[in-house]
């Protein structure tokens, strides 16, 4: 199982960033994204456990034969799924500040960006960042406290 994770995790990643940036263009984005990197998470859940997310993704020191506190985590995801839900809320008002309908879009045209030479940066990539965040930290909430039990 350890192996298959270190094998499998950074793929998941690497889709999930893919799935991510694509979003707001073709279908994808934030949701799908945050399920593939919960999904991440769970296979490093499973195969390392508790101690290793605490250390490793949370960076945080774990005494010698002490087990970790699931509370530490928790509130760490819920966390995320709050400033998720913040970026979500705030992606959405904007454009109400400049006499446009709620969730209203634009982009922006960037000129000779190394590698890709022409990219559009849309607001909906703030958005989508949102539900990444909301639907991470939600899951992995879930995941934390039925693990526990």
């Amino acid at each position: 199982m350890r192996t298959t994770a270190r094998a499998v995790v950074p793929i998941i990643f690497v889709v999930s960033a893919s799935l991510f940036v694509e979003g707001h263009n073709l279908p994808g984005g934030g949701f799908i994204a945050g399920v593939l990197t919960t999904t991440a998470f769970a296979v490093l859940y499973l195969a390392f456990g508790l101690d290793f997310l605490e250390r490793g993704v949370l960076g945080r020191d774990v005494e010698p034969g002490k087990e970790p506190s699931r509370d530490r985590i928790v509130t760490a995801y819920r966390r995320l799924f709050t400033i998720g839900l913040v970026i979500a809320v705030t992606s959405g008002l904007v454009p109400l500040l400049f006499d446009l309908p709620f969730l209203t879009q634009s982009y922006v045209e960037l000129e000779g960006v190394p590698i890709y030479d022409h990219v559009e940066l849309a607001s909906a990539l703030a958005f989508d960042l949102g539900v990444y965040c909301v639907v991470v930290g939600g899951l992995l909430t879930i995941l934390s406290v039925v693990g526990a039990e």
